[in-house]
């Protein structure tokens, strides 16, 4: 039995396919060098007695109690999914969770937390052989499909990678890239992103727009890469879900292109960058999930030298991501933006992966 562990996990930022994970289409996203950490010691207890110290919040577990079915702390939901695997609990341990992720931004701090805790468990309580297939799906199972979350494969799978990863969500495929990547300023919005509200609204309204297209057209399928821009089937549909259906196929394009350029042996950001562009243009304009606020912080940002600006997560509010190959532009894009009110903005490198060190 180990007397402390450590266990971190990365926050993400997503490139591209911002809503298209949970219809089954791939993204592009990379793990960022701001993590949380789980620093957990031994006690002579049968508890788990943990302090979240960014939210002064203390909470104690009694692992010889069962978990409630109704139970909606994925910190507790994770040990009753765990058991599942043969991974029982049966020491104590003072633990301490802090964060450098934003909360609520839309960098994956739920996420990396959920990774975190996995990993800690399943060194600690199991002899199975860790990888990051089984931290992401073990993640995934317990934040998505255990809590009824509305999100889809992305956040899971790009954290237990812990790279720059291609993920096909529609069979957990997993391609990396190793290429290094530029200055990524991140700058998080005054207004919490709303996961479940419009993640729920979004992604109901796009697979609507799907079957109504597929039900006229039965041989129609969103991952026919040759006919799936037919603009014959926007005529299919009413005004209100044209968006939708427009952003899904729009992005999903998007996506694969930049695929294409990640998987060339030297990156062009600039074209990246371009990219990044017109996948925000969806967001903002058929999806509508920017803020004024949002707006503000991403012109701020290419009016001072960002290459390419987008919105990062759900959306509603949440944070931005843009792109800089000058780190003169980029100090000057976080000064600029601090100028205007954003008061947590900060210039990330592309993250590790999922980590455990022993005391």
């Amino acid at each position: 039995m180990l007397n402390k562990i450590i266990s971190k996990a990365p926050g993400r930022v997503c490139l591209f396919g911002d809503h298209q994970d949970y219809l089954g289409l791939p993204i592009i996203a990379t793990t960022i060098d701001k993590e949380i950490t789980i620093e957990a010691k031994k006690n002579n207890t049968d508890e788990f007695k943990i302090f979240k110290k960014d939210l002064n919040i203390y909470d104690s577990i009694d692992l010889k109690k069962d978990i409630r079915k109704d139970e909606k702390d994925f910190l507790r939901i994770a040990l009753r999914v765990l058991k599942k695997y043969n991974c029982i609990p049966n020491q104590g341990y003072d633990i301490e969770i802090k964060s450098e992720i934003p909360i609520n931004s839309g960098l994956s701090s739920s996420s990396a937390l959920i990774v975190a805790w996995v990993n800690f468990l399943l060194t600690s309580f199991s002899d199975r052989s860790i990888s990051s297939e089984l931290l992401a799906e073990l993640s995934y199972e317990i934040e998505v499909l255990e809590m009824s979350g509305s999100g889809g494969k992305m956040d899971q799978y790009t954290i237990a990678n812990g790279k720059t990863i291609f993920l096909d969500t529609k069979t957990n495929e997993v391609e990396t890239f190793d290429h290094n990547l530029c200055d990524m300023i991140v700058g998080v919005s005054s207004k919490p992103k709303d996961t479940q509200g419009l993640l729920k609204k979004l992604k109901d309204n796009a697979q609507k727009s799907i079957d109504i297209v597929k039900n006229k057209v039965p041989s129609f399928s969103l991952y026919d890469k040759e006919n799936i821009h037919k603009s014959s089937y926007l005529d299919i549909l009413d005004d209100d879900l044209k968006p939708y259906f427009k952003a899904a196929v729009g992005n999903y394009r998007v996506t694969e292109d930049a695929k294409k350029e990640f998987s060339k042996l030297k990156l062009d950001i600039n074209k990246i960058s371009n990219l990044m562009n017109t996948h925000h243009n969806y967001l903002k304009n058929e999806l509508k999930i920017t803020t004024p606020e949002i707006d503000k912080m991403i012109d701020v940002s290419k009016k001072n030298g960002a290459i390419g600006s987008k919105i990062v997560g759900s959306g509603g509010g949440g944070s931005i991501v843009s792109l800089s190959t000058n780190s003169n532009t980029s100090n000057k894009i976080v000064s600029e933006l601090k100028r205007i009110g954003v008061k947590d903005v900060f210039i990330a490198k592309k993250g590790k992966g999922p980590e455990i060190n022993y005391e």
